[in-house]
């Protein structure tokens, strides 16, 4: 009754009494009211998104203050030293690993800013699972590294917080959290009987109430401390949990919990049986430990299967079940406290994030931080459990991580718990269990018998790599070194561990297709090689790190047996005997790898023998069959054997040698096949080798044989494969011998020497340890030192083509030199064409260098010494079954047998020469013995190669089926003394079969290791097998006469070589030069190796003389048979091909270049007339273009035109331009900003605005130019094509669907010669040079005759020149080029927006349509000047003007100008050159003025006299008109000059210059016409009226005459440069360079205003001046017509008669320095528009305004922002800097393209997306190519990848 009262009142009220209540000593009242409250307030059975309860709460804990007011209080008493900042997935945040101790170390940007990380190894990342900031906690970092707040520990010195701030905090919160719980229990739902939604939506309605709890966290220490004595209280959740007695919806509330708790397999304590575990009371921590692998395994397994856990080695197939029926089983889970009940909803709702920031955000309480972690150990099965039948599970695991990496990095707390709560086996276990769930039978080697299970890896738990939270923490934790001594002490846990890596041992097992392509290909590869490297390898690297010492040996033996006996128990289960099964392999062999990886550690770091940790022979040899099946089988997928198997079978033999696994996957298989071959009889070993590679029927001497296994176009590749890999294997050091520091040297140049490779490439290339816990690379500091050492760097180079290329590493001249090995290069290749791509960088530097210019052979490179244990190896090497096999392919060399190669020979002698290299030193008292044997020791007498090299070998016996060539020999000889000796020679004749030597050496080696097993029945010898299918023909034998040593062989071949008798003279060896033997080809390579062996052995060097000495024999004449033809020319064929094609290549390389330059200098159309011809031969010469589709050359006439390729596009660089010569900055914090009014573009629209306000609408637009913004540029390549000859190529197009980046609806095509980006053709105007003679000779009329001629042009405005229309009887037709010519003046308006064209008040009018035309001409002229650096200085053609075409276009907007007359009246020229009577004129009548003189715009009026006069006009004609304007021009620039002057100035100026008035040469003085222009607007409406002191404050300075020139100069640039560039264009005339000083003089000379160039300094500007009529007069009218305005203030006229002509070369913003300024700024900025921070923020590099990319939230009628903006800021052309990627997109049109990037790392590469994270800096020069190429309108052209944006970014 009372809390319904309270609650009617007022809650602040309440909330203070009941805080008062509660502090007196005796408080029971208090607190009895406060529970009567909560019990009314916190009723469960409300609904949860009733806020009230929350309300209260709030108000509650503040007892009765604001809640803000409240927080702020508790905030101040936080003593916390830890950060502890959460975030969710996608948060920007730092590493740095020089202050990390745990490689998960993170901080939050705040932290990483305010510490001191400058010159550390840190790098910027998103995170994927979420992550929380270790600033502050020593255990995962350094000190050094914390920022400011936590390095002070500002927290400790925190004042202790006062009782009474948190008691309603302490009495209120924990039924508000029990509140939650009861809302949880009630809404869940088991999975099975709901959805996902129900849960999701439970979940949403207490999302205020956990967000609440939430905010409590971050108020602080103090207020953690409360939070978590109420989370871990235990009798607080005793007296809450179950609810009073009489409660009834508490009672089944807690019901509903059980029930939950029995679901999982987890049984509450309450319902435990009398008999089980009576005696361990729930309290009692060790006990509950004892128990926990059945808690494990009741969690995962229903009763029946309870024997399960005892037999670990062979499981049967297991189902996991949850429903449990039976509750006599052990205590399981009880919770005791609120955290640990909290945990298991969090469990059952899986992980909602709310929930996970909420139990992270305690964590820097180091109470809950060890009592959360117990919890979670605690859940641990449970969870995993959970998170298997997840649907969500990639959702949830990211959450689990999440909550797991703040625990488990902590060594202190990773050791707590594996000792307390047994957290290494709950993890191996559940990691069984949870394998266990998806095992299959394994079908390697006997399928039926097989007793072997392995997982199968399509099942989704290795699919979608569920199993990784799991292994994940485990590795995690093993990289602490106190814990994993735990889990290698533990031998139980061991075999567990071993168990349950066999599972993966033969995983993913592959069958070879024989008869028809594979129907699926299943990529379940990935799967397998991501499970063997996760959860195999990494933890083995895990536990690798801790076997480093020779304490630790204990460890690494007792791993070694463990394998051992696991490797056996896998044999036995699948019935391994001594032969693989054929036609099979997997890649997976994980025992075999952990084996081979503690035997070389043990070697390595340990000192440890290797024959104590090796098994017996038997053993040895079962386990290396398993690694050389895959070496073989790789060797076989290279010789498309799988092909049918499809591409994933490339696929696995690529991942295999991989540089992400290569260092867990073949380095431990070679390095396990290294140690066997060190320790088995090397015959037998060999043997195995070429039997395996299925080429033993190939070692024959005979010219045929038949092999059963390969078809012979297979053979020559699998003896290359199997040769290559007794290479690897005999000279590889990786493991037998080579420091780190060694192998990161060789790992570096091998990869360098494939290509040259940016600085991240390598560092992902080089193989690292996986375990990511063991730092990057192995000794990481090294690395960048071995970098500088075997590489150069090259700087990032800009190619023409406009290619970014980054910062590359090539290698140093030395290491080609002297370290290239193209041994580790094959080792570490994944695609093939990289071995040749080393080979063909290795030949380019040795001829660049002058070593060697013909086709080398890879160098042989000397190697590391052995570690002694292995020195059994090179037994390899001096082995006889070696030598026949190396004797008897030299002789198939050199007879030119089928499927020899280049290659064999080379690997052969490769063999040699390590067999010189590595002499057996103890091989005297073994070789008596041998000679009794005679089954094949015959061949040679010993096992050393030196001694074998010069033994001759006589007769050899084969057996060759009957059709070859060695049987058709004639008979024995008849007399008796040959039949004795052929008799003996049959005896002698050597025999040799590999197959039945390895049967007998193994068979021996047997009886040798077990006499009493040899009764074992043995199955029958699988040789059988090799009998060839089919009935071949009958193999007969016979005796090959040979007579050759390998010495005798070596030196033929040399002559072979060398194709020349004698190469090698009997005194060679004396005059050899060993130095130059290192590079070279195959002949280098043979005299290399009789050097070597010479200097070893006098004997030889004695054999090979009286081998040379002997004049030798004619190599055995050819058979004419093409195939033995073929090998050996082949090579040189190919050699002779490839010269071929780079002759060609070469001669159409200069081809091409040649034409290149005709194009584009002499058939620039530009140039009217060939200037350098004589006059008489331009006279009668027509211009010729050539139609680059049809080849025709011809002129353009009438009926077929001929159109220049241009490309049109709107324009809004002018518009960009400013005053100042600076670019903008770009701002990077809110106090900066860029404003826009100062340029051109804003300039020119605030002008015409003012204009149109008071004068006539068609004279203000004739006073103007536009198109500053969005204004037309054409651009053209300065090809030509026949009009009609592009319709069809247009056709062709649109037909063609081929995807091409440009629309062809659009227009857009490509020029059909170059390639370049086009829009559209523009007529060439036909005609005859024979008239440019005559227009261009000047005549000496007198200026007044000229303008008078001028004037008359004018009024001769036909509709149309008569060239354009044909004359016919009644009508005129319209022409072919007429028609063509309006086309493109459509094209032209349809280039830019409405908005751009429509200036005029009444649009569409025939005076806006003039404005806009003229003003296409304006545009590109300005632009051309922009082009050519803003002024004509440096003269001549620049790049731009070869893209001008602005001839062609003055013609076709001339004709087009026709249209329009302009009405006499109002003619501006007659303004120019008379002086009128009538002032009337200027009365206002009803309409309104026109626009004064000294208001236009000069250079407008010059281009419209020009194109609206008769074309072609007379040079004398444009030259009067440029000095009629000249004048205006210049009377214009005093005017302006004028109001600059203070009063007093001007009046001083004004009676100087009067005075001079009646000189001879007023009329050309500056002073006169000042002081005439002054005297003339102080009249009337004076402009000088605007208050002086304005202008007094800007003029500091006092005028010079100097200063008065120079200014006035200034004034008139721009409209010269314009003229003159003009005159340029039509004419031809040259343009010629200059200093900057004079460029005055220079232009004035050019456009004929000064006869001859007077000394710099004393050129006048008014010297020009060139009056036609009473100079005073005609300057008195035109400032009448501006005093005469009575409806303009002074201001605004002034502001029009002051134009600023000046403008500075556009410029794109001015950027930061380092990148890291601008992304911290930008990405978290709010949108202008929508206020949200974007996701894909972007900025316009050229006004800096921030846009959303892509974002739905700024779109407008379906456009996004980027592309609005784009249209709106460049006229449809936007340069945008993309904040989260670093990169710049360009869009044009519908079209955009990836630039790349202006920001690059110190290694000078781009890294898009960010994803490395590294420091970024401005790459100056990338950024001034982005500027050039906005600014030269060239983005289409040199970007070649482009794409529709649909209106999407």
């Amino acid at each position: 009754m009372m809390a319904a009262s309270l609650g009617r009142r007022d809650k602040k009220a309440t909330a203070t009494r009941l805080k008062a209540d509660l502090n007196r000593t005796d408080n029971s009242s208090g607190v009895r009211q406060l529970q009567e409250l909560l019990d009314a307030v916190l009723n469960p059975e409300k609904p949860a998104a009733d806020t009230e309860a929350l309300d209260w709460c709030k108000c509650l804990i503040a007892g009765g203050e604001g809640f803000e007011d409240f927080c702020k209080t508790v905030r101040s008493y936080d003593n916390a030293t830890l950060c502890g900042l959460v975030w969710t997935a996608n948060f920007v945040a730092y590493r740095c690993r020089t202050c990390g101790i745990s490689p998960c170390m993170s901080l939050c940007a705040e932290c990483f800013n305010n510490g001191d990380h400058t010159g550390h190894d840190f790098n910027m990342f998103r995170s994927q699972a979420g992550g929380a900031c270790d600033c502050g906690d020593s255990n995962v970092m350094r000190e050094s590294g914390f920022c400011r707040r936590h390095r002070l520990r500002t927290g400790e010195n925190v004042p202790s917080i006062p009782r009474d701030l948190l008691l309603m905090s302490e009495m209120v919160l924990p039924r508000f959290i029990l509140c939650i719980i009861q809302y949880l229990r009630d809404g869940y739902i088991e999975p099975d009987t709901s959805t996902e939604r129900d849960l999701q939506k439970v979940l949403q309605q207490l999302e205020p109430q956990i967000s609440f709890l939430e905010e409590l966290t971050k108020m602080g220490g103090a207020m953690r401390t409360v939070l978590t004595k109420i989370l871990t209280n235990q009798q607080t959740f005793k007296d809450l949990s179950m609810g009073q007695e009489e409660n009834l919806y508490a009672k089944r509330n807690y019901d509903k919990y059980l029930s939950a708790l029995k679901n999982s397999g987890l049984v509450s304590v309450e319902e435990k049986c009398h008999g089980a575990a009576a005696d361990v009371t729930g309290d009692a921590e060790g006990g509950a430990g004892a128990l926990l692998l059945n808690i494990l395994l009741t969690c995962f397994f229903p009763q029946e299967d309870q024997d399960a856990g005892q037999s670990v080695g062979q499981r049967k197939r297991v189902k996991l079940s949850s429903n449990t029926k039976d509750p006599c089983i052990i205590e399981s889970l009880k919770h005791k406290c609120f955290l640990e009940e909290l945990l298991f909803w969090t469990i059952k709702y899986e992980f909602p994030q709310k929930m996970v920031t909420f139990l992270l955000n305690m964590l820097p309480d180091q109470d809950y931080k060890i009592t959360f972690t117990k919890t979670f150990v605690q859940h641990y099965a449970f969870i995993m459990k959970t998170l298997m039948k997840s649907h969500e599970s990639d959702t949830m695991s990211n959450r689990i991580v999440h909550i797991s990496v703040q625990l488990f990095s902590n060594e202190e707390l990773a050791r707590h718990v594996t000792e307390e709560c047994q957290l290494l086996d709950i993890m191996v276990t559940v990691l069984l269990y949870m394998m266990e769930s998806c095992l299959i039978k394994s079908e390697l080697q006997d399928e039926e018998n097989s007793r072997h299970v392995v997982v199968n890896c399509s099942e989704a738990l290795l699919k979608n790599n569920t199993y990784w939270p799991l292994v994940s923490d485990f590795i995690n934790i093993l990289s602490h070194q106190s814990v994993a001594k735990n889990f290698l002490e533990d031998h139980s846990l061991l075999m567990l561990w071993m168990s349950f890596v066999s599972f993966f041992q033969g995983m993913n097992l592959n069958k070879r297709e024989l008869n028809e392509h594979v129907e699926f290909e299943s990529q379940t590869y990935y799967a397998a090689f991501a499970a063997e490297l996760e959860a195999c390898a990494q933890p083995m690297w895990g536990l690798l790190t801790h076997c480093k010492v020779k304490e630790t040996q204990e460890y690494t033996k007792t791993v070694v047996r463990y394998c051992l006996e696991t490797l056996q128990i896998w044999f036995d289960a699948i019935g391994f005997i001594d032969e693989p099964a054929p036609n099979q392999v997997t890649f997976h062999l994980p025992l075999h790898r952990y084996y081979a990886m503690f035997l070389s550690k043990a070697v390595k770091c340990q000192g440890l023998d290797l024959d104590s940790l090796l098994p017996d022979q038997e053993m040895l040899m079962k386990i290396m069959v398993h690694p050389l099946q895959i070496q073989a089988c790789l060797s076989e997928i290279h010789s498309n054997m799988w092909v049918r198997n499809g591409l994933q079978i490339k696929g696995q033999a690529m991942t295999y040698v991989q540089s992400h696994f290569c260092n867990s996957m073949i380095d431990p298989d070679i390095y396990l096949l290294q140690v066997c071959a060190s320790r088995l009889d090397p015959d037998y070993f060999i043997s195995s080798v070429f039997e395996r590679f299925k080429v033993v029927d190939l070692l024959t001497m005979a010219s045929q044989h038949q092999n059963a296994v390969l078809d012979s176009e297979q053979e020559r590749p699998m003896l290359e494969g199997a040769l290559t890999f007794l290479v690897i294997l005999t000279s590889l050091r990786v493991h037998l011998g080579m420091t780190d520091d060694e192998i990161l040297r060789a790992e570096m140049v091998s990869q360098l020497c494939m290509n040259d490779r940016t600085h991240s490439a390598l560092l992902d290339l080089i193989p690292e340890n996986p375990n990511p816990k063991s730092g990057i690379v192995p000794g990481s500091c090294s690395f960048e030192e071995m970098l500088s050492a075997v590489a150069d760097f090259k700087a990032p180079v800009f190619e023409p083509g406009g290619s970014m290329q980054q910062g590359m590493y090539t290698p140093k001249a030395e290491v080609w030199e002297k370290e290239f090995d193209p041994i580790m290069v094959v080792l570490r290749t994944v695609y093939r064409r990289d071995v040749q791509s080393a080979m063909d960088r290795y030949s380019a530097f040795l001829k660049q260098s002058g070593i060697h210019t013909g086709n080398p052979w890879p160098p042989y490179k000397e190697r590391t010494p052995l570690h002694p244990c292995y020195k059994g190896l090179t037994k390899l090497l001096h082995c006889k079954t070696l030598h026949i096999v190396i004797f008897t392919l030299l002789y198939k060399i050199w007879m030119d047998h089928q499927n020899m190669s280049e290659h064999v020979l080379c690997m052969v002698l490769y063999l040699i020469e390590l067999g010189l290299d590595n002499q057996v030193q103890d091989n005297k008292e073994d070789e008596e013995p041998c000679i009794e044997e005679h089954c094949h020791d015959s061949w040679f007498p010993g096992t050393n190669l030196l001694s074998n090299l010069h033994h001759v070998i006589n007769f050899v016996r084969v057996r060759v089926p009957e059709t070859a060539p060695e049987v058709k020999r004639e008979a024995p000889p008849s007399t008796s003394t040959e039949a004795s000796s052929y008799g003996q020679n049959l005896r002698e004749a050597q025999v040799f079969s590999l197959v039945a030597e390895r049967r007998r050496k193994f068979q021996e080696i047997i009886n040798r290791s077990n006499t009493e097993a040899t009764q074992v029945v043995r199955p029958k010898s699988s040789s059988t097998r090799w009998v060839p299918p089919g009935t071949p023909p009958q193999l007969v034998t016979e005796i090959l006469e040979i007579r050759e040593s390998m010495l005798s062989l070596l030196i033929k071949l040399h002559q072979k070589l060398s194709s020349k008798q004698n190469s090698l003279s009997a005194s060679w060896l004396e005059d050899m030069d060993t130095s130059r033997h290192t590079h070279g080809d195959g002949i280098t390579a043979i005299e290399r190796i009789l050097t070597k062996a010479a200097m070893r052995s006098c004997q030889i060097k004695r054999s090979i003389q009286d081998i040379c000495g002997k004049v030798c024999p004619p190599v055995p004449p050819k058979k004419n048979s093409p195939t033995d033809k073929k090998t050996m020319d082949k090579e040189e064929r190919r050699q002779r091909a490839r010269e071929r094609q780079q002759k060609l290549l070469a001669e159409f390389a200069s081809r091409q270049k040649s034409f290149m330059e005709t194009a584009m200098d002499v058939e620039s159309p530009d140039t009217e007339a060939a200037m350098d011809l004589g006059a008489s031969e331009v006279m009668e010469s027509e211009v010729l273009y050539d139609c680059v589709i049809c080849g025709q050359s011809g002129p353009s006439t009438e009926d077929r035109p001929t159109g220049l390729v241009v490309l049109l596009q709107a324009s809004s660089v002018l518009g960009h331009r400013c005053k100042s010569k600076e670019a903008k900055k770009l701002p990077t914090s809110d106090e900066e900003h860029i404003y826009a009014a100062d340029t051109c573009g804003v300039a020119h629209d605030v002008r015409l605005t003012l204009m149109q306000q008071f004068f006539k609408d068609s004279s203000c637009l004739q006073s103007v130019s536009i198109g500053w913004d969005g204004g037309v540029y054409v651009q053209t390549c300065g090809h030509t094509l026949h009009i009609d000859c592009h319709k069809s190529y247009m056709e062709s197009l649109r037909n063609d669907q081929v995807l091409q980046g440009f629309s062809v609806d659009k227009g857009e095509f490509t020029c059909p010669l170059c390639r370049q980006f086009a829009n559209s053709v523009l007529p060439c105007r036909p005609g005859r040079e024979t008239e440019a003679g005559a227009w261009h000779t000047p005549t000496n009329k007198k200026t007044f005759v000229l303008v008078k001629e001028v004037e008359d042009l004018q009024e001769k405005l036909g509709p149309f020149p008569v060239s354009f229309t044909i004359q016919q009887r009644d009508h005129l037709t319209e022409s072919n080029l007429s028609k063509e010519m309006e086309l493109v003046i459509k094209d032209i308006k349809n280039t830019t927006q409405k908005k751009y064209m429509d200036y005029g008040k009444n649009p569409g009018s025939p005076d806006n349509d003039f404005l806009f035309m003229y003003s296409v001409a304006r545009t590109n002229l300005e632009l051309e000047l922009v082009h050519r650096g803003g002024n004509l200085c440096s003269g001549g053609a620049s790049a731009a003007a070869k893209r001008s075409c602005l001839n062609q276009l003055f013609h076709v907007l001339a004709m087009h100008m026709r249209l329009y007359s302009i009405d006499s009246a109002y003619n501006p020229w007659t303004k120019l050159t008379q002086v009128t009577q009538s002032k009337e004129a200027y009365g206002f009548d009803e309409k309104r003025p026109e626009v004064p003189m000294l208001f236009r715009d000069v250079p407008s009026l010059l281009i419209i006299f020009v194109l609206t006069m008769p074309q072609p006009l007379r040079k004398e004609h444009f030259t009067c008109v440029v000095k009629m304007l000249y004048n205006l021009q210049f009377t214009q620039a005093l005017a302006a000059l004028s109001t600059k002057f203070s009063p007093e100035e001007r009046q001083a100026w004004s009676t100087s210059g009067a005075l001079k008035k009646n000189a001879a040469n007023a009329e050309t003085s500056f002073e006169v016409l000042l002081s005439h222009v002054i005297s003339e607007l102080s009249k009337d409406n004076s402009v000088y009226k605007v208050n002086a002191e304005e202008t007094l404050m800007l003029i500091s300075s006092v005028w010079s005459p100097q200063s008065i020139e120079f200014s006035l100069q200034q004034f008139c640039l721009p409209f010269l440069r314009l003229s003159c560039l003009l005159q340029h264009h039509l004419y031809g005339d040259n343009l010629t360079s200059c200093l900057e000083e004079e460029e005055f003089s220079s232009l004035a000379v050019c456009l004929g205003l000064l006869s001859s160039a007077p000394p710099s300094n004393t050129v006048h500007s008014a010297s020009c001046l060139k009056w036609a009529v009473s100079t005073f007069d005609l300057v008195s009218q035109w400032c009448t017509e501006v005093t005469g305005l009575f409806q303009m203030q002074a201001e605004q006229s002034l502001t029009l008669l002051v134009q600023e002509p000046q403008w500075a070369s556009p410029r794109l913003l001015q950027l930061p320095d380092n990148y890291n300024i601008i992304f911290q700024y930008y990405h978290r900025k709010a949108c202008t528009a929508c206020k949200k921070v974007p996701k894909d923020p972007a900025l316009c590099l050229v006004c800096g305004t921030f846009v959303c990319l892509k974002g739905v939230c700024c779109k407008q009628q379906g456009i996004c922002e980027c592309v609005l903006h784009s249209q709106h800021c460049g006229a449809a052309t936007g340069i945008f800097l993309l904040i989260n990627a670093s990169v710049i997109i360009i869009i044009r049109g519908h079209r955009f393209c990836l630039w790349g990037s202006v920001y690059l790392d110190a290694h000078g590469e781009e890294d898009r997306d960010l994803r490395r994270g590294k420091p970024l800096f401005l790459c100056e020069e990338r950024y001034r190519v982005l500027e050039q190429q906005w600014v030269s309108h060239t983005f289409d052209h040199i970007n070649k990848r482009w794409g529709p944006h649909y209106n999407g970014l």
